[in-house]
């Protein structure tokens, strides 16, 4: 671009000839700078250039290339717009009233056990639903978005313009109390909008950034997810949900140069996530949902990245539909009710003991000695509904209840505690107790249908991830057991599922 003429690079990583504009505010993305850029000098033959690595002014200058600096300081992206007020807390009570709450629900495999049978495996499902989905826009919890796009050289052409149109739409559907930053990525990355409200002004700004990207050089996704990374860290303001949309149609060829997960090298796919966006037991992260575009994307790094951090894969093999999946995604992000849930499980009967947790991807907890337990299911959105199984211990009934009919015993108390997004309020629910039913005799009885219908999905989930990890050499000695022994073998339940396989 220089072609001998003085250039500047600017905060927000656009390049202009100095001559062509004055001011401290991008022409491109409307960006105001810290600092103005110095006057031009047409007499020297030099060209400005911004370093954020090893200096802390926006504008330094050079002349010719420069040998790699040994500060490894990193940019601190706190330039974010501010956000706005949140809702009030006089109205907090009244949207919490209004039947806006997350719905618990058990149901038990059988609905009566023998008074003199003990069971080690009794099923029970805990069902959660999210709360139902904000009448008014206004009423829902606002976002920051950060977009991670791949602008390498094989983005040219037809994927690039599909890519500005989906971005177009993204911006068109975030409303004031948004905010979005885009980040891209090629052989290295670069944040072209800083975290912007999404008003009017902030939406064209938005686009004119979008609308100025070419495709060129290779390929970094470590580097984006870093950037996007150090955006979200850097925030001086937050908005209540936070989440990371990553788009790539190749591998990776920077981070894992050299790596080949079958051949045991030291790096894996989770070297490509920053440490802040890893979602552990202690760490609650913003999600990443990656969207794999076109047939040479690397699918293993992309599912691995969304593993990592708690998001999404989603696979666009035609490319005319990759609007409408960013479409699902941030109609997804935009309806968050629930944040921070955690599902506890107590029991009731002293003799009910809890064996194991099928959470899924979800962690959970066992206490030591079987008697409660919990599942970390964080964020849901609205209408959402998840489901976990719980194997139970359950003890002979002799001596509880009538002689007639066995009585009952209770099993187990549901309860959840979770931050309404919308009014950041904690929120404390329970349901039913879940309870069993113990006459004398028990005639052979056809399970629970939503509970039979969980455990063929657990098991069918196991079965494709023993087979992922086969197919990737990822052999493990020593595995644990891939089901949960004693799985229901009733002929109710064993017709129950060749019913539903056939």
């Amino acid at each position: 671009m220089g072609r001998g003429q003085a250039t500047v690079t600017s905060e927000c990583s656009h390049t202009f000839h100095l001559r062509c504009f004055s001011g401290s505010v991008c022409p491109v993305c409307g960006a105001r700078w810290r600092d103005e850029p110095p006057a031009a000098n047409t007499s020297t033959p030099f060209r400005f250039k911004f370093n954020p690595f090893s200096s802390p002014y926006l504008f330094g200058v050079s002349f010719g290339p420069q040998p790699p600096s040994s500060d490894t300081a990193r940019p601190v992206f706190n330039d974010d717009e501010p956000v706005e007020r949140p809702l009030d807390g006089r109205d907090t009570a009244q949207e919490t009233a209004n039947d806006r709450v997350l719905v618990l629900k058990t149901h038990c495999e059988h609905p009566a056990v023998a008074r003199d049978s003990a069971l080690d495996n009794f099923a029970v499902l805990v069902h959660a639903k999210g709360p139902a989905a904000a009448a008014e826009a206004s009423e829902r919890a606002p976002l920051d978005l950060v977009t991670v796009l791949d602008v390498s050289g094989s983005m040219s052409g037809p994927k690039l313009e599909l890519l500005k149109q989906a971005m177009g739409f993204v911006i068109d559907h975030l409303g004031p109390s948004d905010r979005l930053s885009i980040v891209i990525f090629s052989s290295n990355a670069s944040r072209i909008i800083r975290l912007t409200r999404m008003s009017d002004g902030g939406k064209v700004s938005a686009k004119r950034a979008v609308e100025s990207l070419a495709a060129t050089s290779t390929t970094n996704i470590g580097d984006g997810l870093r950037v996007a990374a150090e955006v979200l860290d850097g925030r001086r303001h937050r908005n209540p949900i936070a989440s990371v949309i990553l788009l790539s149609d190749g591998e990776d060829n920077h981070t894992l140069r050299g790596f080949f997960p079958a051949a045991g090298c030291s790096k894996s796919y989770n070297d490509l996530v920053p440490l802040s966006l890893r979602r552990s037991n202690d760490h609650r992260c913003p999600p990443v949902h990656t969207f794999g575009f076109g047939m040479d994307h690397d699918a293993a790094a992309m599912h691995a990245i969304a593993e990592a951090a708690g998001g999404t894969f989603s696979f666009i093999q035609n490319q005319a539909v990759l609007q409408d999946s960013f479409a699902q995604c941030i109609g997804g992000l935009l309806s968050v009710a629930v944040q921070e849930a955690r599902v506890a499980v107590e029991c009731l009967h002293p003799g009910v003991r809890v064996r194991t947790v099928k959470s899924g991807r979800y962690e959970s907890h066992v206490d030591a000695d079987g008697r409660a337990a919990s599942v970390d299911v964080g964020e849901l959105y609205a209408d959402e509904e998840r489901r976990f199984l719980l194997f139970l211990n359950v003890p002979v009934a002799a001596g509880d209840g009538a002689a007639e009919d066995g009585g009952v015993t209770p099993l187990i108390k549901v309860s959840s505690t979770y931050k309404d997004a919308a009014t950041r309020r904690s929120v404390d629910v329970t349901c039913e107790d879940a309870s069993v039913q113990r006459p004398v005799v028990v005639s052979d009885m056809e399970p629970c249908v939503e509970v039979a219908r969980e455990m063929f999905r657990v098991e069918a989930a196991e079965d494709i991830a023993a087979s992922t990890r086969r197919r990737h050499g990822y052999w493990i000695a020593g595995r644990r057991p891939r089901r949960q022994p004693g799985w229901p073998a009733t002929s109710g339940a064993r017709s129950w599922w060749r019913s539903c396989a056939s």
